[in-house]
């Protein structure tokens, strides 16, 4: 199918008049021409011959059109773009598709003429078998998804949307274009056309619109204008400061802070990690390659042998699942006797300090306890290992890969310092919770809610990253691996270089 054109919206001064802004003389034919392929001139030209003839001729589409006039397109096209003016099958009053044909016979009538089957739309001669259908499961977590991304203009699209729902504090309506978006990053092509969505679970009437609007016109008026809104600018710049949510950047911006600069003459009280999130903004927001998350991980071993020989350090996140970078670096650590990581953190922390890597830490205690908080309770996506949320102090000696090498022509003058900031999460898990604690750090986040969502509606069971609860059997299932918690939901192993949903 061919493109549709995103048409010109121009408020009408006429649109209910005829002649000299008389009185329409056919109050029951309200048209509307349709500007593609016809050319705005063309469209402009016909329109003001049709008033002059005494018709209703709309400048935007609306509830009140009966007509649809549109020049060298197929029905389907012409239905494409009406569905996504809200006019498709759940309008009151069907519109007619109409060629223009049947309108330069009107006009040369000076009235509507009896609409014959040569005046309808024809249908492309498309056959079924030319159309590349898709077929995904309605679960994310049943769904196989590489970084391969051939839809990246539309996911990317719904990514912003959710993201400003999201800085809204509309969870829900998050999570609709973040599973539609996910749907989209799974499939094996790229969509050329809505008819190959067909059956394709999660995707609602919003995601479509903005998908449909995408393949016509090649981009989408909402994103556009979200990603020019100030609102989504400044918020973005705000929720970018370490130690700072949706809800404070909101009250922020009431209070006319818009940007850092701004922040910083406002006199607002920060809290340490606000403080420190202000003071390395730049370098948090820079994307953290995989070279300085390897350098890292060889720094935060070296802190945890140094207090325990036998423990064991795991990364985490979307590292653990392939991509090349990232905005932060989280690891897992462990010890092989249950009971013997109690105590480790403060110690390894300790180290780090000691040793000049932390220019921020704080440190949370583990509040789980299987007995009294398991999984049976309300589902939560936070869980309550003891962690410590840091900004290390990476060398830069450490964090140059091997195609970034120093040259006789770097500038020593150009910055005094030699280090910059990253962000770093250190989680303390026992073994025995071990399995499940690197399932749901290593993401994505969509993967995990889905994988919570399938165990709650599909299995009566209730997962978490401390523990798999079986609400029929009313009992804990043990894991050593994630193997083992796929096997007991039921679900096929994904490895983590797919869950990237």
């Amino acid at each position: 199918m061919v493109p549709l054109k995103r048409r010109k919206t121009v408020p009408s001064d006429t649109g209910s008049t005829g002649t000299d802004g008389g009185p329409t003389r056919f109050p029951q034919v309200v048209l509307f021409l349709l500007e593609r392929k016809m050319g705005a001139s063309r469209r402009a030209f016909l329109s003001k011959l049709g008033r002059q003839k005494g018709f209703q001729v709309e400048e935007v589409f609306s509830e009140t059109v009966t007509h649809v006039i549109s020049e060298n397109n197929y029905g389907d096209e012409v239905r494409t773009w009406l569905h996504s003016q809200g006019g498709g099958p759940g309008r009151a009053a069907p519109v007619l598709l109409l060629d223009i044909s049947w309108y330069t016979e009107s006009m040369r009538a000076g009235r509507p003429v009896e609409i014959l089957d040569a005046h309808k739309l024809q249908e492309q001669q498309t056959s079924e078998t030319e159309v590349v259908l898709f077929l995904v499961s309605s679960y994310a977590c049943q769904r196989r998804t590489t970084l391969d991304n051939q839809n990246s203009t539309v996911t990317d699209a719904l990514s912003l949307l959710a993201e400003n729902a999201e800085l809204s504090e509309e969870d829900g309506r998050g999570v609709a274009f973040r599973r539609a978006a996910a749907v989209l990053k799974a499939l094996p092509a790229t969509v050329t056309d809505t008819s190959q969505l067909r059956g394709l679970p999660c995707l609602g009437e919003h995601s479509l619109r903005v998908i449909r609007e995408i393949l016509e016109n090649g981009a989408s008026s909402e994103v556009d204008s979200t990603k020019q809104s100030e609102r989504f600018k400044a918020l973005k710049v705000l929720t970018g400061i370490f130690g700072v949510g949706a809800k404070t950047a909101d009250r922020w911006f009431r209070e006319g802070i818009h940007d850092l600069h701004r922040l910083r003459a406002s006199g607002q009280t920060l809290n340490r990690a606000q403080q420190a999130g202000l003071d390395h903004y730049d370098d948090l927001n820079q994307p953290v390659s995989r070279a300085e998350a390897d350098a890292i991980g060889d720094i935060v071993r070296n802190a945890v042998v140094s207090v325990s020989a036998e423990a064991r350090v795991a990364l985490t996140g979307g590292f653990r699942r392939g991509k090349p970078a990232g905005h932060d670096v989280d690891f897992l650590v462990t010890h092989p006797e249950e009971g013997r990581e109690v105590g480790l953190m403060p110690k390894v922390v300790s180290w780090l300090e000691s040793q000049g890597f932390l220019l921020y830490q704080k440190i949370t205690r583990n509040s789980y306890l299987e007995s009294k908080d398991g999984p049976g309770r309300a589902a939560s996506n936070m869980d309550r290992f003891e962690r410590c949320f840091s900004i290390f102090k990476l060398p830069e000696g450490e964090n140059r890969g091997a195609e970034e090498p120093e040259t006789e022509n770097a500038s020593r003058t150009e910055t005094a310092r030699r280090w910059r900031a990253v962000r770093v999460d250190l989680v303390v898990s026992p073994i025995s919770q071990f399995a499940f604690a690197q399932l749901g750090w290593t993401g994505s986040k969509l993967f995990e809610r889905e994988l919570r969502r399938w165990a709650g509606h599909e299995k009566a069971m209730s997962l978490s990253s401390h523990a798999l609860y079986d609400n029929k059997q009313s009992r804990y299932l043990r894991a050593a691996s994630e193997e083992e918690i796929f096997a007991h939901l039921g679900l096929e192993f994904v490895p983590p270089s797919e869950r990237n949903a």
